[in-house]
């Protein structure tokens, strides 16, 4: 599968730095619609320390999480902007989040996010993780622009 955006292109479009950089590759974009991309779950994640250390389960906050980044990978690759201190995306909003099994150090969670609409700087998604092909999560998120055009 091609690769639309590399670790080193994410850190140009996000702010998030390591442990909360949660988007490895962006692999799909079709601009003002939809993004996919991916998340390596690793054992050396410093939550799998206290959640859980006997289990290891990703927060299902995490989750959501990655696909709140997803969506603002989205919207700043649609829009053609990198991040800057005066342009960053919020995220603002989760509605109807619905988690339906853990995901576990050694998983590959995609993150698909669907733009559903936009208003002014308050961007709406549509945001599915999936495990080998298999919902692990799912959720409605709102961003919101501050700065910008």
């Amino acid at each position: 599968m091609e690769q639309i955006a590399d670790i080193n292109e994410i850190r140009t479009l996000l702010p998030h730095r390591y442990p909360f950089l949660l988007v490895d590759r962006v692999v799909e974009f079709e601009a003002h619609k939809r993004l996919l991309g991916l998340k390596n779950v690793t054992t050396n994640e410093p939550h799998f320390q206290g959640h859980f250390p006997i289990q290891p389960v990703m927060p299902g906050v995490l989750i959501i999480e990655a696909l709140a980044q997803a969506s603002g990978l989205l919207a700043f690759l649609s829009v053609g902007r990198h991040m800057a201190e005066e342009n960053i995306f919020y995220l603002v909003g989760v509605d109807n989040a619905r988690f339906k099994r853990p995901v576990e150090p050694g998983d590959q969670v995609w993150l698909e996010v669907n733009l559903l609409r936009t208003s002014r700087k308050v961007w709406k998604f549509a945001a599915e993780a999936k495990v080998d092909g298999v919902m692990v999560a799912s959720a409605e998120l709102m961003c919101a622009e501050r700065g910008g055009v």
